[in-house]
């Protein structure tokens, strides 16, 4: 049974003294950093100088490039992307990570797949927190919390998870609650997340649907309403109550076409497919694939970006957006 933590499961005091650097200030190093500042902790940002530099210091912290802000630290939090993190950390945090800190982590990609090897020496653990940078600190303003996954790779103090829970209370999650794995499975199955079901999966499905349509001879306005802007209403009704209250909310047309079509969508070649993409994840080809393609400037990765950004259902979504008041403040 996966081991859960609420508030009253934490001891405080395990970081309380520490001085945390979180290494980046992105979406998600800036909603950490700023939910950690808020729950009292002494927080420090590293990074390179620049427009995230400003905007950290506008905000309150002290800001040190990545060496200083790793020597001067007892948590090393690193929240940079996936493939900057080996390099950052050969050159700038390896050097300044001496023995007893805590390197820390909130995606297993660079230790499960050894692109950092840590000495033995230091603590190394994970605090995921389960949503983007921007609902970590929104939810926590709110007075709630984003769940969060925690791990220990190496506990050589005796306190990793004592640090690692405190961490995990300083952004407000266990406030939502906090499930414990490791980071070999937080690794494979938020890949295979991202890549089957959250990001790949649904933003294919929803073009595939588009093109059907269009090329059918329906108005794209049409198609756009149908099978992009509906999916976020059936997508919080799934989130909030299971698709048990999605179907209660939808009509019972909807409904039956929902059991008896979907599988012939979503069938058995589609299963095929997503255990070929789970093989690749456990098996390491995706993560060698996306080392390399990072080392030659991500030639794959920018042409089919540019291609499904120029798509006709951006064209129209851009539009059909405009024509919306609610939109209008976020474009």
């Amino acid at each position: 049974m996966i081991q859960k933590y609420y508030d009253n499961d934490v001891d405080p005091s395990a970081i309380a003294k520490k001085t945390i650097a979180v290494i980046g200030y992105g979406s998600q190093g800036r909603g950490q950093a700023l939910n950690l500042k808020d729950s009292g902790l002494n927080v420090i940002i590293g990074l390179r100088p620049g427009k995230s530099w400003d905007l950290a210091k506008s905000e309150g912290f002290q800001v040190y490039e990545v060496a200083e802000a790793a020597k001067k630290a007892d948590v090393i939090q690193i929240l940079i992307p996936d493939e900057n993190q080996a390099a950052v950390y050969r050159s700038f945090i390896g050097p300044n990570l001496t023995k007893g800190k805590v390197l820390m982590f909130s995606h297993g990609f660079n230790i499960h797949y050894g692109q950092i090897v840590p000495p033995e020496d230091v603590d190394v653990v994970m605090v995921a927190p389960k949503g983007p940078g921007h609902m970590v600190r929104r939810t926590y303003t709110e007075g709630m919390g984003v769940p969060a996954l925690i791990a220990i790779h190496q506990d050589v103090s005796g306190n990793a998870r004592k640090v690692a829970l405190a961490y995990a209370q300083g952004i407000g999650a266990t406030r939502a609650v906090v499930l414990e794995t490791n980071f070999r499975e937080e690794t494979e199955t938020d890949l295979f997340g991202e890549q089957a079901v959250l990001c790949g999966g649904i933003t294919s499905l929803i073009r595939a649907g588009f093109e059907t349509l269009v090329e059918a001879g329906y108005a794209p306005e049409m198609a756009y309403l149908e099978v992009l802007h509906e999916t976020k209403l059936i997508v919080d009704l799934i989130y909030e109550g299971g698709f048990t209250k999605m179907r209660s909310a939808i009509s019972n047309t909807a409904q039956y076409g929902d059991l008896t079509r979907g599988p012939r969508v979503i069938g058995q070649e589609s299963y095929m497919a997503m255990q070929e993409v789970l093989e690749e994840i456990q098996n390491g080809t995706f993560a060698k694939e996306w080392i390399l393609e990072n080392m030659v400037n991500r030639p794959t990765f920018t042409a089919l970006t540019r291609a499904d950004e120029e798509h006709l259902i951006e064209e129209v979504g851009s539009e059909i957006r405009a024509m919306m008041p609610q939109f209008k403040n976020k474009r």
